[in-house]
């Protein structure tokens, strides 16, 4: 039998792999857009269970999809240096283990939503878990090099989500929201697949970077950070917003167009060294500076 300290590592590497194939720093940033939909929902603070109920049934959906879409990409996973080291593509965690992982994630979540939030935040997580693994994942990304602006969708839902979570309805201002998040998807990720352009080539996946030159995607990249900072200008009147949200929207925008036109810039040049990752994580950080932005003027203006 093996001893005490070999069995407990491996029950701890285990329960590590079973939370990475959830994505959890992915999960991160999706609540992140669902807590300021809910506050700017409610106009203050929502009830306390709510906000918990809806950020884990949302975590535990959004967990679900990056499982499922694990099993499914496991054999381009083994072709790319990035993700190769998976749990589902080295046998870490079986196949089968993982598809019942994922099936029990997402009717937990769907429980959660339907006992302690309401039937259409419920309804709408269902298909944002839907369209990630059957529309992203299954028909698009293997397909055509548009695969994340339209597949993308799938991370907008919450910004749906929290606002039906506490209205049971919904209205322009997540739609707005949602406008946000989709324009920012594209800038977001296409850096990434810059950095990763030869991974993706090795799997045959079409993403932009592999099947278009540097400034070409960095045009398109442009024209999305700029998409995505005059839709978040739209909230302003839309939602009522205040003096705050308009100057953290502006300055938190122009860095985030500035940021692109960098990689543009370096893009066009010869002697300039393109940094797409400069990029990636400044995407990551204007997002969460334009949602808490919501949050923070409802709470401190009203």
């Amino acid at each position: 039998m093996p001893a005490p300290e070999t069995a407990r590592r491996r029950v701890r590497s285990t329960v590590a792999a079973f939370v990475a194939i959830t994505k959890p720093r992915v999960v991160e940033l999706l609540l992140i857009t669902t807590l300021p939909a809910m506050v700017l929902a409610q106009r203050g603070i929502p009830p306390v269970g709510l906000v918990l109920a809806t950020l884990g049934g949302g975590a535990l959906a959004a967990g679900s999809a990056h499982v499922f879409n694990q099993v499914i990409e496991r054999d381009i996973d083994a072709l790319m240096r990035r993700t190769s080291r998976r749990p589902v593509v080295n046998d870490v965690i079986s196949v089968r283990a993982a598809v019942a992982y994922g099936v029990v994630l997402l009717a937990v979540a769907v429980a959660v939503m339907l006992v302690w939030v309401n039937p259409l935040a419920a309804a709408l997580t269902v298909l944002a878990n839907a369209f990630y693994v059957l529309v992203y994942t299954v028909l698009l990304k293997r397909r055509t090099p548009q695969n994340i602006v339209w597949g993308g969708i799938a991370g907008c839902m919450p910004t749906l989500i929290g606002w039906a979570a506490v209205t049971n309805g919904l209205s322009w201002e997540p739609w707005v929201m949602f406008g946000v998040v989709f324009f920012w998807t594209p800038a977001h990720y296409w850096p990434l697949a810059m950095k990763f352009r030869h991974d993706y080539a090795a799997a045959g996946v079409p993403m932009l970077p592999v099947v278009a030159e540097d400034v070409q995607v960095g045009r398109q990249i442009l024209a999305y950070a700029a998409a995505t900072v005059a839709t978040s200008l739209v909230l302003w009147p839309v939602a009522g917003l205040g003096w705050l949200y308009v100057v953290v929207a502006v300055a938190g925008g122009a860095w985030f167009v500035g940021e692109a036109w960098r990689l543009l810039r370096a893009a066009r040049s010869a002697e300039r060294h393109v940094r797409p990752m400069r990029l990636f994580h400044a995407s990551i950080t204007y997002l969460t500076i334009v949602f808490v932005g919501i949050g923070v003027d409802v709470l401190v203006l009203g």
